[in-house]
C-alpha cells in the first residue's frame, strides 16, 4: 500500500481541522494565504486517502452532569467470550470506550457517571454481562492529558 505524502500546507489544514472540525474552508484559506479552492481538493484527497474520517462534535460531559469517569477492568470466564461480552456492552450506554487488551485484563473499559451511586449502578451492569468473571474499578480523578494534536505533530515530525 502506497503512503500518501502530506506537505506543509497539509499540515497546517489539519491542525486548524483538529482543532475546530467546523472551521470554514474559507477561513483556512485565509489564515494559510492559499484560495479555498486548494483546501477543499487537498481535504477531499485527504478523505478519499482515508487521513482524514468525517469530523466530530466534542461534548462537555461534566455540564450535562456526567463528571465522574472510571475505568473498568474486565476479567472474562473465557477468552472465547470477548466478541460476546464487547457486543453486550455496547449496550450500556454508560460504557464509552472499550479496548480488547493484553495482559492484566481481557477488557478495559471508560465509564461515565453522574456520580458513585450511578458508577456503582453501571459497573454491576458490567459484572451482569454473561463472561464476564469479575471486574476492577479505577476512578479518574482528573483528566490531565486529553491532546489531539500532540501525537499528530510527532508524525509530521518523522515525515
Amino acid at each position: 500500500m502506497k503512503k500518501f505524502i502530506l506537505d506543509e500546507i497539509d499540515h497546517q489544514i489539519l491542525d486548524i481541522l483538529i482543532e475546530n472540525a467546523r472551521t470554514p474552508f474559507t477561513d483556512i484559506a485565509k489564515q494559510l494565504l492559499v484560495s479555498a479552492g486548494t483546501i477543499h481538493v487537498r481535504v477531499k484527497k485527504m478523505e478519499d486517502e482515508g487521513i482524514i474520517q468525517g469530523s466530530t462534535l466534542t461534548l462537555n460531559y461534566e455540564k450535562m452532569g456526567y463528571s465522574f469517569i472510571a475505568h473498568v477492568g474486565v476479567y472474562l470466564e473465557k477468552t472465547s467470550m470477548t466478541q460476546s461480552v464487547i457486543e453486550n456492552l455496547r449496550r450500556i450506554p454508560n460504557v464509552t470506550v472499550a479496548y480488547v487488551t493484553a495482559g492484566k485484563y481481557n477488557i478495559f473499559c471508560k465509564v461515565r457517571a453522574k456520580g458513585t451511586n450511578d458508577a456503582k449502578d453501571i459497573i454491576y451492569q458490567i459484572d451482569d454481562v454473561p463472561g464476564v468473571n469479575r471486574t476492577e474499578t479505577m476512578i479518574a480523578l482528573e483528566e490531565s492529558i486529553n491532546d489531539k494534536k500532540r501525537m499528530m505533530h510527532a508524525i509530521f515530525a518523522e515525515l
